[in-house]
């Protein structure tokens, strides 16, 4: 991400001459969403995930911690349990995520929340897909 960063700067920097007064580049210093985690300390903040929602196995809450940094409290609300996050799509992915995908990430799809933003596509059982989009047409997404 950090090379998309660079060139996102680089285009800015050459549309300078036609666009308004614009100050140095800044996203250098500025952290991902998520990835504002205390300290720096991604195993606290796994540490933190397994505490406060104990039901998710470890393999679980390594993904959705790596994947959504401090922003995990925002897929995974006030879930006491599995269930808790609603329908299970397969591979981990829950209501909740794929909620969250949309509401903050923008994911319109199940091909973009299955192969872009989560890469969940590689493992998800075989359905997934069509349950997936019959989920995201009652929503209103798909």
């Amino acid at each position: 991400l950090t090379t998309y960063r660079r060139l996102a700067e680089h285009a800015l920097d050459d549309l300078k001459p036609w666009l308004a007064p614009m100050g140095p580049g800044w996203t250098d210093e500025q952290a991902l969403p998520g990835g504002d985690i205390p300290g720096g300390d991604k195993d606290e903040l796994l540490r933190a995930v397994q505490e406060r929602w104990p039901f998710l196995g470890l393999a679980q809450a390594e993904r959705l911690a790596h994947a959504y940094g401090s922003r995990v409290e925002r897929v995974l609300g006030a879930a006491r349990d599995w269930p808790g996050l609603g329908e299970d799509f397969g591979a981990g992915l829950t209501a909740a995520e794929v909620d969250y995908l949309c509401g903050h990430e923008w994911a319109r799809s199940a091909e973009d929340i299955l192969w872009r933003r989560t890469k969940l596509g590689l493992v998800c059982p075989p359905g997934t897909t069509e349950r997936l989009e019959a989920y995201l047409q009652g929503r209103g997404q798909g």
